[in-house]
């Protein structure tokens, strides 16, 4: 099979599934894979795709710019992240995740005190600006809250992201404390996206900004968390 061939079967693959494994693209094309790596490469080179660990992603799977993400339902993630501040009493400790709802958490608790924070993303940390660690491994760590994102939410409630990586990263943030918040809005719900963050089960509460349908409520309840509507 030609290279261009290749691409094209990469590019049908993953307009249908979003995401392709090099193993997977191994197989199905019996091609080794250092060529498969130069075929995502070279797709990537012209924007076709966007490449991960160990594959690739169809461009609409990425997730999107953060000041794509902080403009999008700000409202929303402004109302979600003053009901999840509203748990976090002074002195508590608490993870903060990476990302734009979880950002609007992290602005609410701007006028708590003796908080001891701990935080993957340095936006959150300029926000925050005292008891600051960078999250290194979580395992070591136990806090009282845990505030984490997600890439989306299946409509059969399970929580996906973008990366492995981040889905494992998200895991054990959620795993690190007694109360672990998920902050969703409306717009994660119904979506897919390529890897499964473990544990969702453990979280004590969903917060978002409008119900889902009842199908999802159905979904999310069989998982385990308490549903909260800011």
């Amino acid at each position: 099979m030609l290279a261009e061939q290749r691409h094209q079967y990469i590019l049908s693959e993953l307009s249908k599934n979003g995401a392709l494994s090099v193993a997977e693209l191994v197989r199905a094309l019996d091609v080794s894979r250092e060529t498969i790596r130069r075929d995502l490469n070279a797709l990537a080179e012209r924007g076709l795709i966007a490449t991960t660990h160990g594959g690739a992603l169809s461009n609409d799977r990425r997730e999107p710019d953060l000041d794509v993400r902080e403009a999008a339902n700000a409202v929303a993630k402004r109302a979600i992240g003053e009901r999840a501040a509203q748990l976090v009493p002074d002195g508590a400790s608490v993870i903060i995740d990476s990302g734009s709802t979880t950002q609007a958490v992290a602005r609410a608790l701007g006028d708590r005190h003796r908080l001891m924070v701990y935080t993957n993303d340095w936006r959150i940390a300029l926000l925050l600006v005292f008891g600051l660690d960078t999250v290194q491994q979580l395992s070591q760590y136990h806090v009282d809250f845990a505030f984490v994102g997600a890439g989306a939410i299946t409509p059969d409630g399970f929580l996906t992201d973008y990366s492995r990586l981040a889905a494992e990263v998200r895991s054990r943030m959620i795993l690190a404390a007694s109360a672990a918040v998920i902050v969703a809005d409306n717009s994660k719900f119904g979506n897919v996206t390529p890897v499964r963050i473990r544990d969702f089960d453990k979280a004590r509460y969903l917060i978002t900004e409008v119900a889902p349908d009842k199908a999802m409520r159905r979904a999310i309840a069989a998982r385990g968390p308490e549903l909260v509507i800011a």
